[in-house]
């Protein structure tokens, strides 16, 4: 497959085949640096919503590996609005090796799948995040040795980075709940094709409104902004329904003693997670921060080398 576009479109034997991949390419930077299996290959990377980790661990792990990455800004392409989607995908397929694209609409990262010639990564889009979901089932695989059979449990919005989280968790067998506010469901569609990868692994889907019903059992507990970018105006709106999906101390005392808490970045400390939890000792944020380069990592080396 050209793409990586979405977890749902690979394999379980695919994508643990990647998990793998960049366990080793993380012992392999650790005990003296990464052959350069993409010596001479440069990632375009163009962004329509700012970005820390996306940005860094993309442009990072393209240098690590002996390539070069190219930003590009939202400034200098204006993806479908100053040119079209097909014009930009066809145009830098001449000049470049890859393309990791952060978008807003998800249609945009198809379209320039469709039109270019070269690989094309989801760096975001508005339904889902592939490249968090994988260093996410990373950071849990090296904690657990195994996805299998875990309880990952979602508090807060059913957004992009649950959507992701769920399709990865269904394939490797790990148990998939979301506890969040009503009107703030994942997408049926999502869910849907979730069940199906559920049914094949064995694993179990639940859709709950109580986070603290949610947390019983779980290995790994995971929350997110209750605001995502383009959201911006309906912030206050969100701040008066979700305090109660805040993950806190008090929430975490009631999984399992050894779970760890996660969470994509940027955090609103105070709101869907306190300092106590993300500066604790069940914390796992800043492991998992650094796994998105070691997880892109070797989605790079699938796609370029």
């Amino acid at each position: 497959m050209k793409d990586f576009l979405a977890v749902s479109d690979y394999s379980p034997a695919e994508l643990q085949e990647m998990l793998d991949l960049a366990v080793n390419l993380k012992k392999e930077l650790k005990s003296g640096g990464n052959r350069p299996l993409l010596k001479g290959k440069v990632l375009g990377m163009i962004f329509q919503k700012p970005s820390l980790r996306t940005r860094v661990s993309f442009d990072m792990g393209m240098r690590q590996l002996g390539g070069d990455a190219l930003y590009l800004s939202p400034a200098e392409i204006g993806l479908g609005q100053r040119e079209s989607i097909a014009d930009v995908a066809r145009v830098l397929s001449g000049y470049v090796d890859g393309l990791m694209a952060r978008v807003f609409a998800h249609d945009h990262v198809v379209q320039l799948a469709h039109w270019s010639s070269i690989p094309v990564i989801n760096g975001l889009s508005d339904y889902n995040h592939p490249c968090q979901a994988m260093a996410d089932a990373l950071t849990i695989f090296e904690e657990f040795g195994t996805l299998k059979g875990l309880n990952v449990t979602y508090i807060g919005d059913g957004n992009n980075v649950a959507v992701s989280l769920m399709h990865v968790c269904a394939k490797l067998g790990a148990n998939f709940t979301i506890a969040n506010p009503e009107d703030y469901d994942i997408l049926p569609s999502a869910v849907e094709i979730a069940r199906k990868f559920a049914a094949e692994s064995g694993s179990t889907l639940s859709f709950l409104r109580d986070p603290h019903e949610a947390v019983k059992h779980a290995h790994a507990i995971y929350t997110d902004t209750w605001t995502s970018m383009g959201q911006e105006a309906e912030s206050k709106k969100r701040e008066l329904v979700f305090p109660p999906y805040q993950v806190n101390a008090a929430l975490v005392a009631e999984a399992d003693p050894k779970a760890i808490v996660l969470h994509c970045l940027p955090a609103h400390r105070g709101q869907e997670i306190t300092d106590e939890v993300a500066d604790g000792p069940h914390s796992r944020l800043f492991p998992q921060a650094h796994n998105r380069m070691h997880a892109q990592k070797a989605i790079l080396v699938k796609k370029l080398a």
